[in-house]
């Protein structure tokens, strides 16, 4: 295939956290409250956003429809793709004291196991299928070689572990979760996969929620306003997955594997956002935060006799930060705008020309 052509992807598969969840976690266990979904579907959406996230961006420039959780039991459309991102998930299997902070129990393993089934399941349910109708939701079988496999995990692998334990010990576990990514990926190319679309980790450092619980003092921030030690891990991780790809490279040839420098996209715009139409990148849209309560977005809380709701701002689009944790949907489009022209790819390749990506 020439490296000008585009690729003309049949489906996308992706594989994360919250992140790129599309309604995953919300099916199994805590749905999206108002006024989620608020700026774009009108409604909460499975997304913890007030709209659209990067992978709903990346599947408008695709020109496929928005992804369907793979946990969604009711209304979900197979056809081109599936989500098996859940809020929480991480690389690595938590333990129950990370189960205790919220971390989802679909860790990435667990989620290659989930599309191992649904592969095998869907590709079942084809053939057996007597009339165009019964395919109508399921994905061919012939185009799981063509579909584009996407990854957005680590971040809470690091963030569990800060609060747990010193930043030397979290360093160390850095080349266990790049093995497993290393294996997920492996596993995903004996399973038909040959295009993977592979973010790094963001800023961890420079979530509000993140600065807020930070007890080291602003001393310890860098000249962003961002916990500097917390992303100095970030950018480890980062630098190590780079590095795991180009080795992966060279193990499965015929396979494209791009990396895509999230962090450098979401860094750009926490650093220059007043210049990019938004304002303080530390303040929260949806949520009310202070030294004893926490009342997170659209949730209802007794504080001292008085309830607090904890609605949205009234422009969600001059905020970067949604809830604390999670990016707006304005801060999703600016942040896809900046990744999906392959300008901080490598190999520098577009989104939709990512198949082209092999190893010159």
């Amino acid at each position: 295939m020439g490296n000008d052509e585009s690729c003309h992807f049949p489906a996308i598969y992706n594989f994360g956290d919250s992140n790129s969840d599309t309604g995953g976690i919300s099916a199994t266990y805590f749905p999206a409250l108002p006024p989620n979904g608020e700026s774009y579907f009108g409604r909460p959406a499975g997304r913890v956003c007030d709209g659209r996230l990067v992978i709903d961006f990346m599947a408008e420039n695709l020109r496929l429809p928005y992804l369907h959780a793979y946990l969604d039991s009711l209304g979900v459309n197979f056809r081109h793709g599936a989500n098996f991102a859940t809020g929480g998930s991480s690389i690595r299997t938590p333990t129950e004291t990370f189960f205790e902070n919220g971390a989802s129990p679909f860790p990435l393993s667990v989620q290659l196991l989930q599309f191992d089934q649904f592969k095998a399941r869907s590709t079942y349910l084809y053939k057996q299928a007597k009339k165009p109708s019964e395919k109508a939701y399921l994905p061919n079988p012939d185009e799981f070689s063509e579909a584009l496999y996407t990854f957005d995990i680590g971040q809470n692998d690091l963030s569990y572990a800060f609060g747990k334990m010193s930043d030397d010990k979290v360093r160390a576990l850095i080349p266990d979760m790049i093995d497993q990514f290393s294996a997920a990926i492996q596993k995903l190319y004996q399973l038909g996969a040959r295009t993977f679309w592979i973010h790094n980790t963001g800023p961890v450092g420079c979530s509000p929620v993140s600065r807020f619980y930070f007890s080291g003092g602003s001393q310890l921030f860098d000249e962003y306003g961002c916990i500097k030690s917390h992303n100095d891990l970030a950018a480890e991780f980062n630098k190590q997955l780079k590095d795991r790809v180009y080795r992966l490279r060279t193990e499965i040839k015929d396979a494209a594997l791009i990396y895509v420098d999230i962090y450098t996209a979401k860094i750009q715009l926490i650093s220059d956002a007043k210049n990019q139409g938004f304002g303080d990148p530390f303040k929260i849209c949806c949520g009310n935060h202070d030294q004893t309560h926490h009342v997170w977005c659209g949730q209802r809380q007794n504080v001292n006799g008085t309830e607090i709701y904890s609605g949205s701002c009234e422009n969600p689009s001059m905020y970067i930060s949604w809830d604390g944790v999670h990016y707006s949907q304005k801060a999703n489009q600016w942040i896809a705008n900046r990744i999906l022209t392959g300008a901080l790819s490598d190999p520098p390749v577009s989104l939709a020309q990512a198949c082209n990506g092999h190893p010159r």
